[in-house]
């Protein structure tokens, strides 16, 4: 058993935390806005002051938060992680951010003699309920050995990427891979229910084909009616704060991606129709409004 501070209960934050203590670790947990340990503390999940605080007592410190300033807050500021993590503990960084920003945080880290790698988690909450979600770890080498058995208490893979930045580098991409077929499935579809193919039969028929994956068996019924869950998995806001993320590597490393962007313009079409909140393979009813055709 370990002891395992966890920054960060949203959405993520509460389907991993319970798969670590089923594993039999003693979970501390806090957030930025309080209101969402509830469900964790009856799991029987402690309540810690600060990242400082947590970061004090744990073997490993896991966050998950929305973007880079945010983990700049909770790894370096007054109360952060780095003022109270101990030489042998590691801080585990799981969120989505900018590659540079990780490194930041890595170096800041390494500075003062403290452990700190970035771990993105692939995998939405359904996969992460289901043990099937994979981790991704970039710093150090030597680090890796020793986060593998925690990492996967939580999923069922768990790979070194390289030094540091590179996991969350590759997470951008996978990212990206992502949302552009979900995208492009809600396209195919579209199409084939403009020519005259009902839409049960059209998900279907792509779920039985070589066309089918993971991300679209979960998520492609949702577009059948009555399917799309009140609570999205990833709405359109967070899907395109990711692609905005992937779309600045783009630039900041002179590489065209054109899918990328156009996927993030069906996303802008998405918002504009108002239905930006809805889970982001809403893109399939942005698409058979384009073409006429209206539920």
């Amino acid at each position: 058993m370990a002891r395992i501070g966890f920054l960060g209960l949203g959405d993520m934050g509460q389907v991993i935390i319970p798969r670590l203590m089923a594993a039999g670790h003693e979970v501390t947990g806090w957030n930025r806005t309080p209101g969402k340990d509830a469900d964790l503390k009856k799991l029987g999940m402690l309540i810690g002051g600060s990242p400082a605080d947590i970061a004090h007592t744990s073997d490993f410190i896991f966050s998950i938060v929305t973007n880079g300033e945010a983990v700049r807050e909770i790894s370096l500021g007054k109360d952060g992680v780095i003022h109270g993590i101990s030489d042998q503990a590691v801080y585990l960084d799981m969120s989505t951010i900018e590659p540079e920003v990780s490194r930041e945080v890595h170096h800041a880290f390494k500075a003062v003699g403290k452990i700190m790698v970035d771990a993105p988690i692939s995998g939405s909450p359904v996969t992460i309920a289901q043990g099937k979600a994979s981790l991704m770890i970039g710093g150090d080498p030597e680090v890796f050995p020793k986060v593998e058995k925690v990492l996967l208490d939580i999923g069922a893979k768990a790979t070194y990427i390289g030094t540091s930045g590179l996991a969350t580098q590759a997470k951008l991409s996978i990212n990206s891979l992502l949302m552009i077929e979900v995208i492009a499935f809600g396209e195919a579809v579209a199409l084939a229910e403009k020519g005259g193919v009902d839409r049960a039969i059209m998900v279907n028929a792509i779920l039985n084909s070589v066309a089918a994956s993971p991300v679209l068996g979960y998520r492609g019924p949702f577009i059948l009616k009555g399917n799309m869950p009140d609570k999205p998995l990833a709405d359109v806001r967070v899907q395109q704060k990711d692609m905005s993320l992937v779309l600045e590597q783009g630039r900041r490393l002179a590489m065209a991606l054109p899918i990328a962007a156009s996927a993030n313009d069906m996303m802008n079409v998405c918002r504009g129709m108002g239905i930006g909140h809805k889970d982001f393979v809403v893109a399939h009813e942005a698409y058979l409004r384009m073409g006429g055709i209206t539920e």
